[in-house]
């Protein structure tokens, strides 16, 4: 018999990859100094924040036009009232003290007629628009329902493409668009912003995109903005545009009470040419002498 051959091992060496560093460039440093401010890498990069806030005498209803707009805007912060007589000059400072570089300001006249500004506070422009039409969601109860905090898609006319219209669309998408990864915003778009012209107006609708059939169902507020003056600079500056159709409100009611008062002046005019008429009449003459003769045969 033959002798047995001893089976040979063979080790395999398998060759072992070196771990792999993960990528710590998001930590803190290991060694720092204690006065230092460790700035995070996050995926908010529009920074973007909305001053909310109005003047003083404005009325129950327009706050509550405002409060509505705030809740719209997860991004905006509020200030107490501003004082009527200050100069407007000084909403810049208060922004940039509360560290926004957008500011939506609310400016009461005669306790009846509400202004609205739009500004971009670091370089401008500003524009100012009356406002005309408000609807609070409270007073209207529609059936939308979007979830607060959440992003909404802005949709503008046509028309918004000429060079006046532009510059304020502009400002609508910095002012109404949620900032991506905001903190306080949804990750997520459930309602639909609409901007349309309708005689040199800005008609605005908010909308809720309904998941079952993707339809539209509205949830307010409603409100109408009349531009005036676009400037170049934060409430100040030169005029880039003037609306030439815009009448002030004092004008319109001035133009109202007057056609009231001709009207009125009118109809007692016609009164008294229709009562010389009636007494002119033959029947109506005919009475009356019937009615003397009968009181003389009394007497």
């Amino acid at each position: 018999m033959g002798k047995r051959k001893r089976s040979s091992r063979v080790q395999e060496i398998v060759e072992e990859e070196p771990p792999q560093k993960k990528d710590k460039s998001h930590l803190p440093p290991l060694e720092r100094l204690s006065d230092e401010v460790y700035k995070k890498k996050g995926a908010w990069v529009n920074k973007q924040r909305v001053l909310v806030f109005c003047s003083r005498g404005l009325g129950a209803k327009e706050r509550h036009f405002m409060n509505d707009l705030q809740n719209m805007l997860p991004h905006s912060k509020t200030e107490p009232k501003h004082d009527t007589k200050s100069d407007l000059k000084v909403i810049n400072e208060v922004a940039e003290i509360r560290n926004c570089n957008k500011v939506i300001y609310f400016e009461n006249r005669k306790h009846q007629d509400t202004f609205m500004w739009i500004s971009d506070v670091t370089k401008g422009p500003s524009v100012k628009f009356h406002v005309v039409n408000i609807y609070t969601m409270g007073e209207m109860k529609l059936s939308g329902n979007s979830l607060k905090g959440s992003r909404p898609l802005l949709k503008f006319d046509t028309n918004f493409n000429k060079p006046h219209w532009a510059v304020i669309r502009e400002l609508f998408v910095q002012i109404f668009g949620t900032p991506n990864q905001h903190p306080k915003s949804q990750p997520f778009f459930d309602h639909v912003i609409t901007f349309t012209i309708i005689d040199g107006k800005i008609w605005f609708r908010n909308y809720q995109i309904l998941e079952e059939d993707a339809e539209l169902a509205e949830i307010g507020p409603r409100f109408v903005l009349n531009p005036i003056k676009i400037f170049d600079g934060s409430f100040k500056g030169i005029s880039l545009w003037e609306n030439p159709a815009y009448k002030t409100p004092s004008s319109m009611r001035s133009f109202t009470k007057m056609l009231s008062n001709d009207k009125f002046h009118t109809k007692d005019q016609q009164q008294r040419k229709r009562k010389a008429r009636a007494d002119m009449h033959p029947h109506k003459r005919r009475s009356e002498f019937v009615a003397i003769d009968h009181q003389q045969q009394q007497q």
